[in-house]
């Protein structure tokens, strides 16, 4: 039996790809700005074959990919959200053409810096969050407090928050004890705030808290806060293979 290769719409194609809405995509299709296989295509709904056809709008080459993942640096003030009325979002720092429908895996609070992947691998973003999966977070924070052995104590047992939940067993490992203590935290699930809520229930208080690495993935010691970059293959492996 031959096999049927399944086409897509030409002006599909480009507006997944992030160069442009669906209506300025046709427009420019059918101002003969779009050529497939070095032949001008003015017909919007002509098909392409995905990574065999080569297409271009305005001589620049348009390659598709089912899935996208970048590595975010993210800075303090800018929300893990695909888009707000009123702040920021992360996806707003993506000034490169990229796919429409990534989205932030997990939520790292206003407030909160560090290491988000973004993609719109639904399968991977599932794994990584699942508590079920027991995959780690690893933070650094500083501590308004004292931080102590029976602090790391608790945390190796699970603190209750929120009253009717206990967490998970999380390692908590003191960098420097003082009236602002140094920590690393390693988590396996991610409750609201949770880290916050925990050293609350401890009768702390955070005041600044960065995550550094999830799964075997570390962030990347060269972005700066709110840059970002594609993920290597051998990076996104490390993720799905945890």
């Amino acid at each position: 039996m031959a096999i049927v290769e399944c086409k897509m719409r030409l002006d599909k194609f480009i507006a997944s790809m992030g160069f442009g809405s669906r209506k300025e995509v046709k427009n420019n299709i059918r101002k003969g700005l779009v050529t497939v296989n070095d032949n001008l295509i003015k017909d919007p709904g002509f098909g392409v074959i995905r990574g065999k056809d080569r297409v271009t709008l305005k001589n620049q080459p348009i390659t598709y990919e089912d899935y996208q993942y970048f590595m975010l640096h993210k800075p303090a003030g800018v929300i893990s959200a695909t888009e707000d009325p009123k702040h920021k979002t992360v996806l707003d720092l993506l000034t490169s053409k990229h796919r429409k429908d990534l989205f932030p895996v997990g939520r790292l609070d206003i407030d909160t810096e560090g290491l988000l992947i973004i993609t719109n691998d639904g399968e991977l973003a599932h794994n990584l969050l699942s508590p079920k999966k027991h995959v780690e977070k690893i933070y650094y924070a500083r501590i308004q407090g004292v931080v102590t052995e029976e602090d790391v104590e608790a945390f190796k047992n699970g603190v209750n928050i929120d009253d009717d939940y206990t967490t998970m067993p999380a390692d908590l490992k003191i960098l420097k004890s003082d009236q602002v203590s140094k920590v690393e935290i390693i988590i396996k699930e991610g409750k609201f705030h949770q880290i916050k809520k925990m050293f609350e229930a401890r009768d702390k208080k955070v005041i600044y808290l960065k995550r550094m690495a999830m799964g075997r993935l570390q962030l990347d010691p060269e972005l700066k806060l709110g840059e970002y970059r594609v993920l290597k293959v051998e990076e996104i492996e490390l993720l799905k293979n945890r």
